[in-house]
């Protein structure tokens, strides 16, 4: 049983120094958005790779009309969101993964925030996937050129606030 476990790990960490290796190193992080085509609540069509914002930092957050956790992140950034724009700048997209089952659900879901977010569509889930999402809620944070520069899975309350404070970081970096 030792050698069956010391196997599985030895094997596990060969792969992972592999994938980082031919990675770069860098894994997701310092990567740029991945071009994927996507619809927002308007059906128009949206370049994942052209979302910019004027050099300052952008939030993609990942999220779904049934996952409790994702709304519950959106909605305590939403209480603060105005702030942080006046800050900081900071853009936030959120990239909803509801199915054909679910995306009907979106729009009025964000209708009845009154979310001030640009809301983008994933009902395949490609967009998700490029950029190695699994779960969800699952927020990135982008840099003003373009590099993905912190990545945050699942939410708990008070999470807003560590990501207010990489928002800040960045921020002061352009000062």
């Amino acid at each position: 049983m030792k050698k069956l476990s010391f196997l599985i790990v030895s094997t596990f960490l060969f792969l992972s120094a592999n994938s980082y290796a031919q990675d770069g190193g860098k894994g997701l992080l310092e990567k740029t958005i991945p071009e994927m085509q996507l619809k927002n609540t308007v059906g128009e069509m949206i370049n994942t790779a052209q979302l910019e914002n004027d050099g300052k930092p952008i939030i993609i957050s990942f999220w779904a009309t049934w996952c409790t956790p994702c709304k519950k992140e959106l909605n305590a950034i939403h209480d603060l969101y105005i702030d942080w724009q006046d800050e900081t700048g900071v853009r936030l997209v959120a990239v909803s993964v509801d199915d054909q089952r679910t995306a009907s659900r979106v729009v009025p879901y964000v209708d009845s925030k009154a979310w001030e977010y640009e809301v983008l569509l994933d009902p395949n889930g490609d967009f998700k996937r490029a950029m190695g999402v699994n779960n969800v809620p699952h927020t990135f944070l982008v840099d003003g050129n373009g590099n993905i520069v912190y990545s945050h899975n699942n939410y708990a309350p008070g999470d807003e606030y560590e990501l207010y404070d990489h928002i800040l970081k960045l921020s002061e970096k352009k000062d």
